[in-house]
């Protein structure tokens, strides 16, 4: 897919978000057990997307919830609208074309939400993703371990059947907490931009056959930033298990 037929689309869906059929009312928080295996929110977003400061809220409603880890990945494809964004990388939107390859869609949308790598909402209304991510938390299975060292630089993960195609892992490099940008230039002038969780770098740390292995972390991170590891699936990009470096603890996701 071009470049151009993404922003066509996304266009259309950033005007309907603008008139509120892409975003609901935030919902109250869920009360689930923060250590069970959480479930992986990415939202593909951009600053200079009409539609897209709607449903960083909507993220950041569900940011704090336990057993939801929310990532906040930038895409540089708005850019043109006369605002360059500041979170932007080439990367992350080779990262949403990857999955709009593994879910069969026609084109990506701006902003989206990919669930556990399985499951996608354009947009982001409090309702479905909400519902989308009690789906995901209740279709648990036992997946491979993931083990932060003790000294930091390094994670361990365990044994388990590999998918057909093979896994990979991944370092994902974020901000946690919440940033605001004053946006200067395009559809969103004199607005305050809020993001929550901003990735900075995805790092692949190597191949996953199904024996444990110890993988190095990256070591380009600034001392604020903190890492998420997915392990994630070459061909259908599921996301099999995943855990957070986190001082008050390590969160696990599942297959």
């Amino acid at each position: 897919m071009t470049v151009r037929g993404s922003i066509r689309f996304g266009m259309v869906a950033a005007t309907l978000a603008s008139v509120g059929l892409l975003t609901g009312a935030a919902a109250p928080p869920r009360e689930r057990d923060a250590t069970v295996q959480p479930v992986v929110v990415e939202l593909f977003t951009a600053q200079g997307c009409s539609g897209c400061p709607d449903a960083n809220r909507t993220l950041e409603a569900v940011a704090n919830e336990p057993g939801v880890i929310a990532l906040t990945y930038g895409v540089d494809y708005w850019d043109y609208l006369g605002w360059p964004d500041t979170f932007a990388k080439p990367e992350f939107a080779a990262r949403q074309q990857a999955y709009r390859q593994a879910l069969k869609l026609r084109n990506v949308s701006t902003p989206q939400v990919v669930i556990d790598g399985r499951r996608h909402l354009s947009g982001a209304r409090s309702p479905e993703l909400q519902a989308a991510i009690d789906a995901e938390a209740a279709a648990r299975l036992h997946p491979p371990e993931i083990e932060f060292r003790e000294t930091g630089d390094r994670v361990g993960v365990g044994s388990g059947r590999p998918p057909a195609g093979g896994a990979e892992v991944m370092a994902v490099v974020y901000q946690p907490g919440l940033q605001t940008v004053e946006v200067r230039q395009g559809d969103n002038r004199g607005q305050a931009v809020r993001h929550v969780n901003v990735v900075r770098q995805v790092h692949r740390l190597g191949d996953w056959t199904g024996r444990p292995v110890l993988y190095v972390l990256p070591t380009d991170s600034a001392s604020e930033d903190n890492v998420v590891v997915l392990l994630q699936a070459k061909t259908d990009r599921r996301i099999l298990s995943a855990a957070r470096r986190a001082e008050r603890g390590l969160e696990r996701a599942r297959d």
